[in-house]
């Protein structure tokens, strides 16, 4: 539930009513605004208990949050901003976060990373850490990947995010990138889940290979619980009956979470079609749709590509990209 303070309750009114809330087992959230200060109170509450806590002084009122992602649901906030060194998700500007499936070795990373900020990307992106269907298939550099990373980030200027896949690997990739991201397949392993949230740091949380919108928003709730708000969701295509494509892309999921949720979307076009040449249009839809940034594969030789190459833009077609959905961008007000 949300506790709306009034406009006139002080420091000793929040602290009583915070006093109180955490007696009766609850974990507490404080947002203080211009005017007023909520506070999201997280556990169980029965007609009775909403009652009594809206008698306590400096309360205005008491909102019970009725969907099952509290911490996630727009009910709890009404819009939130995830930072990440200078770049924000959730503001005006579209994110665009770049950059190889699976670093492979230092020459094919500063590359990319060179090329894509000349472009106009805001993130690198790179896995150290690659959890394959083939165990047979290159599974990452692991900690030199992500080293790799770290001097590719510091000489660009570029904040980094990598793929954590395993509970004990959090800590040490939180040495060395900027951001968390939780892979489609890891999206209901809620031990990592709970490290990731543990830590403090930003993270993109994947949507699950055939999750439904509610389940992703209660993977996103795992890491919320733990104190971390700092979470950007992101769709990239289920799995459906079609084969097509590598995925279906759900650009439906975009506008339906901004409906229900305060947290910001991106769309990951190169995983939900599979196809280099369906990444343009559906990048488009998906800032035609509301999404907050894109994730897009790039790779210099991507026919020399170790991991997901049929799907990778070249150094100048990611720059064709970005030129592509600018005017659409600069039309649904955003900016680049």
């Amino acid at each position: 539930m949300v506790i709306v303070m009034s406009p006139q309750a002080g420091p000793v009114e929040l602290g009583q009513v915070q006093e109180r809330l955490q007696e009766l087992g609850f974990g507490l959230h404080v947002s203080k605004g211009v005017e007023r200060t909520i506070i999201g109170a997280i556990g169980e509450k029965t007609p009775e208990l909403i009652h009594a806590i809206e008698a306590l002084a400096g309360v205005e009122k008491v909102v019970p949050i009725l969907k099952p992602f509290k911490l996630a649901s727009k009910e709890f906030s009404a819009h939130t901003e995830v930072k990440v060194g200078h770049v924000t998700f959730g503001g005006e500007q579209i994110v665009v976060v770049a950059g190889p499936c699976a670093v492979e070795d230092e020459e094919q990373l500063l590359t990319t990373a060179r090329r894509i900020k000349e472009a106009g990307a805001q993130i690198l992106r790179g896995g150290a850490y690659k959890p394959r269907t083939s165990p047979y298939s290159f599974q990452g550099l692991e900690e030199e990947g992500l080293k790799l990373l770290q001097a590719a980030g510091a000489e660009t200027g570029l904040p980094v995010v990598t793929e954590v896949v395993n509970p004990k690997d959090v800590e040490l990739v939180a040495k060395y990138a900027d951001m968390f991201q939780i892979g489609a397949r890891n999206m209901q392993n809620f031990t990592l889940l709970r490290e990731v949230g543990q830590s403090k740091k930003p993270v993109i949380l994947k949507r699950g290979l055939a999750a439904t919108v509610e389940e992703w928003l209660m993977a996103a709730e795992y890491i919320m619980k733990e104190g971390n708000y700092q979470v950007v969701l992101c769709e990239r295509g289920i799995r459906t009956f079609e084969t097509a494509t590598r995925n279906t892309m759900d650009l439906s999921a975009i506008p339906l979470i901004k409906e229900l949720s305060h947290l910001p979307v991106i769309a990951d076009p190169s995983h939900a079609t599979g196809r280099k040449s369906l990444i343009l249009p559906m990048s488009k839809a998906a800032v035609a749709a509301g999404a907050d940034g894109l994730m897009v594969e790039v790779h210099p030789r991507p026919e020399q590509a170790l991991s997901d190459g049929p799907q990778s833009l070249n150094l100048n077609e990611f720059g064709a990209l970005l030129d592509g959905v600018q005017p659409l961008i600069k039309v649904m007000g955003r900016k680049v």
